[in-house]
C-alpha cells in the first residue's frame, strides 16, 4: 500500500510541475546552467527542457511546427523573422551582445592578433556556419575586412554550431574562432587569454545583438513569461557578464 502512496504522491507532483522548452542558441549553452539555476531559485516548480542549436537550424525547426516556447537567438535576425511571420508574440529584444574570439588549445603568439592565421603552421581554422550561425557570420566577415580571407579559405573547416567549433578546435582544427563566452566554460578554464586566445576587435565584424522572443506556445503560459522577464533581469545580466558578453 505504501508503494501505491508514494507513486500517488509523484504523479499528482509531476501534473503539477510546469515544463517549458527553451531553444537556446550554441553559444548560450555555456552560460544556461548559471541561468537555470537563478531562475529556479524562485521558481522551483518550473521544469525547463532546453534545446541547443545553431540558430538558423533552431528557426527552422520553429517555422515546422517544433513545440517551443521562448526562442533565444545568437542574434536578432532570426527572431526578427518570426516576428515578421507571427509566429514569434513579443517583439525581438537584446538581451546579450556576443563577442568573437580566435582559440588554440596550444600555446601561441597571439600578439599579432588575426595575422598569426598568415602563419604556416596554421593548416586549418575552425569557423561556424555563417549561414546558420551567427558567430561564423562574424568570422567570416573578420577575416574579409581584415584582408586575409583569400588567404585563410583553403584553411576553413565548417562546423554546424559554435559548440561543435569548439570540439573542432579540441580535436582537429589549429585554431578556431569561438564564442568568448565558451571560453569561460568550466572545462575551458584552463585556457588563459594572450597564451591560448584573444578577443577579435570588434570593428571587424557586425554586431553580435542576440535576440529573445516569445513563441505561440508560450500563450496563457505564465512559466513562459516568467523565464523570459527573468532573461531580461539585471540578476541575468551579471550571469552574462560572467560568461564575457557585453551588455545591451
Amino acid at each position: 500500500m505504501i508503494w501505491i502512496y508514494i507513486f500517488t504522491i509523484l504523479f499528482t507532483l509531476s501534473l503539477t510541475a510546469s515544463q517549458i522548452t527553451v531553444a537556446v542558441a550554441a553559444n548560450v549553452g555555456y552560460a544556461i546552467s548559471d541561468l537555470k539555476k537563478a531562475f529556479l531559485k524562485d521558481h522551483p516548480e518550473t521544469d525547463i527542457r532546453i534545446i541547443l542549436g545553431s540558430s538558423g537550424k533552431l528557426t527552422a525547426q520553429i517555422k515546422n511546427g517544433a513545440p517551443y516556447g521562448l526562442f533565444m537567438s545568437a542574434d536578432m535576425k532570426y527572431p526578427k523573422i518570426l516576428y515578421t511571420q507571427k509566429i514569434a508574440i513579443t517583439k525581438p529584444r537584446i538581451y546579450a551582445k556576443g563577442v568573437l574570439a580566435l582559440f588554440s588549445v596550444k600555446k601561441r603568439d597571439f600578439s599579432s592578433n588575426m595575422d598569426i592565421l598568415k602563419s604556416s603552421s596554421i593548416r586549418r581554422i575552425a569557423i561556424a556556419n555563417p549561414n546558420t550561425a551567427p558567430y561564423g557570420k562574424a568570422a567570416y566577415e573578420a577575416l574579409a575586412n581584415s584582408g586575409l580571407l583569400e588567404n585563410t579559405k583553403s584553411k576553413l573547416v565548417f562546423a554546424e554550431s559554435i559548440s561543435q567549433t569548439v570540439s573542432y578546435a579540441m580535436t582537429a582544427a589549429d585554431v578556431a574562432f569561438v564564442s568568448k563566452s565558451s571560453l569561460y566554460s568550466r572545462g575551458m578554464k584552463q585556457f588563459r587569454g594572450k597564451k591560448h586566445w584573444t578577443e577579435i576587435d570588434p570593428k571587424l565584424y557586425s554586431p553580435i545583438e542576440q535576440g529573445i522572443v516569445l513563441l505561440k506556445n508560450a500563450e496563457n503560459k505564465p512559466e513562459y513569461q516568467a523565464f523570459y522577464d527573468f532573461v531580461l533581469s539585471r540578476e541575468a545580466e551579471k550571469i552574462f557578464t560572467k560568461y564575457g558578453y557585453r551588455l545591451p
